[in-house]
This record gives C-alpha cells, sequence and structure tokens, in this order.
C-alpha cells in the first residue's frame, strides 16, 4: 500500500486544480520557502479527516479555502483527492485502487467521497484504523510529532507506539464500550427512579380498584334495566317490522317496472362503453408517440451533457498551453537578453584581436629590421 496521487484544487494556496503523481521510490518536493511545500502536507493531513484547524496553522476550517489574491477572486471550496495503491489488500476493500476525497465549503458544509460515493468519516477513519495511516498517524510526522517522540513523557510516545502495534483500534471499542455501559447506568437509574415513582402510585391504584368495584356492581344494574328496556323496544319494532314487509311487498311490484328500464339503461351503457374503448384506443397510441418523443428528448440533454464536459475539458488544456506559453516567453526574453550580451563581448573580442593583430605586424616589421 503506497500514495500514487495527491490531487488539490483551491486548497489554501492552490488556486489551480494540480495533481501531483508518487512513483515507487523516494519522492521529495523542493522549494524555496513560500512556495506551498508545507501545504503539501496539510492537505493529506486534511484529506485523511483532520478536524482541528490549529493543526493546519489556521484559525478556523473555512480558512483553507483560497481566499485570492489582488488578480484573483477567492473560491468557494476546497477540495483535495488523494489515492493509494490497494495492490496487497491491508484495506479492506475489493478495490486495489482507493481514493479518498474531501470538500470543505465556504458555508462550513463538508463532504467526504470513498471511490466517488459519499460516505461519512467514521467510515474514512475506520478504513485506515491501525494501517499506519490517518490524521494522527505515524505516516504523516511534523515537526511537533518529532517533538513528541523525543519528549522525556511516555505518554506522549505511547500514542505512536500504539498506532504502530495497531493497538488504537481496540482502544477506540474500549472506550465505546465504557461509553455504552455508562449509558446503561444511567438507564438503569432513571429505572430505579421509576419503580419508586409506581410504588407510590400502588396506593393509590388500590383505591382506584374499589372504585372500579362499585363501578362494576352499578354496571350489573344497569345492564338488568337495559334488558328490560331492550325487551320493550323489542315488541314495538315486531309490530314496526309487520308493517314495512306490507310497504316491502308493494315496493318489490315498482322494482320489477324498474327493472325494465333499467335493462334498456344497459344496454344503452355498452354502446357508450365500445364508444370509451376506441377513445382510449386513441389515448394510447398518443401516449406511445409521447413516450417515443421523451426517449429522445432524454438522449439529447445527455449528449448536451456529455459536450459540456468536453467544453470544460478543452478550457483547461487552453489554460494550462496559455500557462506553458507564457512561460516560453519568458525563457526567449531572457535567452535574447544573453544573445545581445554575448554580442558585444565578441565585438569587443574582434576590436582586441584586430589590434593585437597590427601590434603583431609593426613587431614583426621591426625584429625583421633589427634581424637584418
Amino acid at each position: 500500500m503506497y500514495l500514487s496521487r495527491l490531487e488539490i484544487f483551491g486548497f489554501k494556496s492552490f488556486a489551480h486544480r494540480v495533481e501531483l503523481k508518487f512513483n515507487g521510490g523516494i519522492t521529495a518536493i523542493v522549494g524555496p520557502n513560500g512556495c506551498g511545500k508545507t501545504n503539501i502536507v496539510d492537505a493529506i493531513r486534511w484529506v485523511l479527516g483532520e478536524q482541528r484547524a490549529s493543526v493546519l496553522r489556521s484559525d478556523k476550517m473555512e480558512d483553507v479555502i483560497f481566499n485570492g489574491t489582488k488578480e484573483r477572486k477567492p473560491l468557494g471550496m476546497a477540495e483535495v483527492s488523494i489515492t493509494i495503491e490497494n495492490t496487497k489488500g491491508i484495506l479492506p476493500m475489493e478495490y486495489s485502487e482507493v481514493t479518498i476525497t474531501r470538500r470543505v465549503f465556504r458555508s462550513g458544509e463538508s463532504e467526504y467521497f470513498l471511490n466517488k460515493v459519499p460516505c461519512r468519516l467514521k467510515d474514512i477513519i475506520d478504513l485506515f484504523a491501525d494501517t499506519g495511516m490517518g490524521a494522527n498517524a505515524y505516516s504523516v510526522i511534523e515537526l511537533k510529532m518529532i517533538e513528541s517522540l523525543l519528549s522525556e513523557k511516555a505518554e506522549e510516545r505511547r500514542k505512536l507506539f500504539e498506532e504502530a502495534a495497531g493497538v488504537t483500534k481496540y482502544k477506540q471499542r474500549k472506550k465505546i464500550t465504557f461509553r455504552k455501559l455508562e449509558d446503561v447506568k444511567n438507564d438503569l437509574s432513571r429505572v430505579n427512579d421509576i419503580i419508586r415513582e409506581v410504588q407510590k402510585n400502588v396506593a393509590s391504584l388500590e383505591r382506584q380498584a374499589k372504585k372500579a368495584e362499585k363501578y362494576n356492581q352499578i354496571l350489573e344494574e344497569l345492564r338488568r334495566n337495559e334488558i328490560e328496556l331492550f325487551e320493550r323496544e323489542y315488541s314495538e319494532l315486531h309490530r314496526t317490522l309487520i308493517y314495512l314487509e306490507e310497504t316491502l311487498n308493494a315496493e318489490r311490484n315498482k322494482k320489477i317496472s324498474a327493472g325494465d328500464e333499467l335493462s334498456r339503461g344497459e344496454q344503452l351503457l355498452e354502446v357508450l362503453r365500445g364508444e370509451l374503448r376506441t377513445i382510449e384506443e386513441q389515448i394510447e397510441e398518443i401516449h406511445s408517440k409521447i413516450e417515443s418523443e421523451s426517449k429522445e428528448l432524454s438522449l439529447t440533454e445527455q449528449e448536451i451533457v456529455l459536450l459540456k464536459e468536453r467544453k470544460k475539458v478543452f478550457i483547461e488544456r487552453i489554460e494550462k498551453i496559455s500557462n506553458e506559453k507564457l512561460e516560453l516567453q519568458h525563457r526567449i526574453y531572457g535567452l535574447n537578453q544573453t544573445i545581445e550580451q554575448k554580442k558585444l563581448t565578441f565585438e569587443a573580442i574582434s576590436t582586441e584581436r584586430k589590434d593585437l593583430q597590427s601590434e603583431y605586424i609593426e613587431k614583426k616589421k621591426e625584429l625583421d629590421g633589427i634581424s637584418r
């Protein structure tokens, strides 16, 4: 397992998207003071879940977002992605390449992604537990952590040794278990309070039970009275029923005549149903056409999204080429200055050479005269 790629956008001094690739062997980042070397280490620590702004040399978490310059507006978010090669399966995932992404907005909202899938900070912490990687792990060591290693306090050194030995995960589980036990103790305390409260209510319930017994006696007497009343009402209802049966026979005769009218109405209804089926078939055809046109519209929208993405890629390539062009212009200007200086030096040397040749000819003439 090793770090293979780091992408930074909008984090501290990185206004443009920067991609750093780490190949096998030793990789070093070299540059003058203030060029952003420490910001790269902060970006690694931040994407692995660091929550303390002071460790990132900031007052609050929103300060890690690019704050702008005189020539460039501030950005609304910061994003860092780190890619880990998991070819040996040290991380408990089936993927051979794991990408962790973290975003923070000026509103204070944060987002975490695991292989482009939204996740929680706890998922990332659990993923790197006992692997030697993490916001507080020994894989990212700053000056303050070196001081802790060299400190005389054994407690400060123990944290790093426990992380390296794979004990941290079990200590966290132990801490969570003790917290749950504490919650259970509090629940038991509340249960005891409830029991005491129930015991206080037992006497009141006994009084209510006596009242309920008296209520049942009164209820039994009321039931007898209601039965007598129902018998009287039944006799009255029986007389009423005889009258209603006579009325029902008369209504049945009316129903027979109404049935004939209903038959004629059903025949008319059947005709109307046939017309309704014709209309429904026409509606089906219209729905089919609408569905076909909707599919064509969806394909067109997908092509528009694809073209927008390609446009974005082309814009980024144009910006990169423009930056390279500007750098080449600076280099050409420097080379032209060097050429001008070399020309002046060459002319001076040529003049001096001519003077030396003239002097050489005169000296040779004098020597020839002396020789004669």
